[in-house]
């Protein structure tokens, strides 16, 4: 069977598949990621596709999925709440990423008696958190909006952090910077030179097409075309003038963001959806790679790696950096362990393996055990932990749920609300310009006694912020709670 063959039987599983599953995988303990890459250790393992980490498929798949992955993370980035949740970004992308690093880093030398920079490049492919094995998470509205916003921008913007890293302990590795000159050069080619093409790229072509699209109207299939596009054309400038495509189109996405440019919401979706499909087929091509690799790794240290990483390393630095935040036990244990390893991390490794990294292919083998884990487990297991979570949100009033935003539950409560008496409520309510009012109980006593002071509107309480901004602002707000 020819190449062409099997590659188009290949998608047309990932498109099929996806589809037919996608019910099943909601109210089950299963998770696409965890089909595909087990479909894609099966035809390794049973001969009937063979792949070595060098072939050209995976490569050109690789490379599309993490483009279009940073680009769309870039876009969905809301810039006004980074703002005000600069907490996230701090703590979690800041010294809460370098301490994960450390911590898989020590790990791993230890057990595997790796170099000190191996080390440090394991403990940075594995610190990239992975947004598609913890999609259904962010998007369970059951649970408290600060909770999914800090998994969110977490999975998001990390492999900002994360790629330099990266990126720079392959050149050392592999000793392309051999003096301080290269060193400086390199830097500049990373942390100026491709940010600044990304920002050109992303700023002008976002501008251009709503430029033609008012004078010219265009379909939205060609807009969405278009969309495509653009993430290419970010990859390809950030690499033709020696810089680094990823980060170029990074922030060719936040370019858009940042100058509030509205692409067409066609974009997304069929950015999304080629994003997902990309990413499936992914899987399978890792799988089927993964599976003649794994035998060059002894798999009880690899094990008891993921085991330290996912269990250990990562919960005991969210517990560190989130001690300050008002937020129950559950929810710290909540964050702690939804930290999942999944493509992200194989785009990674991919990338050392390709560069030359000495003992690339087994870097990688040892990331695709760690991988391997976590989809079965954090797979496995985000259905029924989003469960009991939401469980206890609706058993009782939790801390997180007091707070719209993440960066609130660091914040003391304030003390000058005008508290408002129920004459005076009545009293507002006849007169010329009644205010709005919101009933913002917890979700516990909102279950108990879904009785509402008539008129008012339910919006729970860490919806607030959300339901404000699209309000129009002329007239008062009265809320009310248990």
């Amino acid at each position: 069977m020819s190449e062409l063959v099997l590659g188009m039987g290949l998608f047309a599983v990932v498109l099929l598949v996806s589809a037919l599953a996608s019910g099943v995988v909601e109210r089950a303990p299963l998770s696409l990621p965890i089909i595909f890459l087990s479909f894609g250790l099966a035809l390794g393992w049973t001969g009937v596709l063979e792949l070595d980490p060098h072939h050209p498929v995976l490569e050109i798949v690789a490379v599309v999925s993490l483009t279009l992955a940073l680009f769309l993370d870039a876009v969905k980035v809301q810039v006004e709440e980074l703002k005000r949740e600069w907490r996230v970004p701090v703590l979690t992308l800041g010294p809460g990423t370098i301490l994960i690093i450390l911590g898989i880093s020590e790990a791993t030398v230890h057990l595997l008696a790796l170099s000190r920079f191996e080390g440090l490049l394991i403990g940075a492919v594995l610190a990239s958190t992975d947004p598609v094995v913890l999609r259904d998470v962010v998007r369970d509205h059951r649970l408290p909006r600060p909770v999914r916003r800090a998994l969110s921008i977490e999975a998001g913007m990390n492999d900002l952090v994360v790629l330099p890293i990266v990126l720079l302990l392959i050149a050392l590795l592999t000793g392309r910077a051999s003096d301080a000159g290269d060193w400086a050069a390199l830097l500049a080619r990373l942390l100026v030179v491709s940010p600044i093409v990304g920002v050109i790229v992303g700023g002008v072509g976002a501008r251009l097409i709503g430029w033609v699209d008012r004078r010219f109207p265009i379909r939205r299939e060609f807009q969405a075309l278009y969309g495509i596009g653009l993430v290419l054309a970010a990859y390809f400038a950030g690499q033709a003038v020696g810089g680094d495509g990823f980060l170029s189109a990074f922030f060719a996405g936040l370019a858009v963001t940042l100058f509030n440019i509205a692409l067409c919401d066609c974009f997304l979706d069929y950015g999304e959806t080629s994003s997902e499909m990309m990413m499936l087929m992914a899987f399978i091509l890792f799988g089927v790679v993964l599976s003649s690799l794994f035998t060059h790794v002894p798999l009880v240290s690899a094990l008891v790696l993921a085991f330290i990483a996912l269990g250990v390393v990562r919960p005991l630095v969210m517990r560190l950096v989130l001690h300050r935040a008002h937020m129950s036990s559950a929810a710290r244990a909540f964050v702690g362990w939804f930290g999942p390893r999944g493509l992200n991390s194989l785009l990674l490794a991919l990338l050392a393996v390709q560069g030359g990294v000495p003992r690339g292919e087994e870097l990688l083998a040892l990331t695709g055990v760690v991988v391997l884990v976590s989809v079965v487990l954090h797979g496995a297991s985000a259905t029924p932990l989003a469960s009991w979570y939401s469980r206890r949100v609706a058993e009782g009033v939790l801390a997180e749920e007091r707070e719209a935003t993440f960066g609130g539950l660091f914040e003391d409560r304030p003390a000058d609300i005008r508290l408002v008496t129920p004459d005076e409520l009545v009293a507002m309510r006849a007169g010329p310009r009644p205010p709005v009012v919101i009933d913002v109980r917890a979700r516990a006593h909102y279950q108990a006694d879904a009785e509402q002071i008539p008129g008012s509107i339910r919006v729970a309480p860490d919806q607030v912020e959300e339901w404000a901004a699209q309000r129009a602002k002329d007239r008062s707000v009265v809320a009310y709670c248990s």
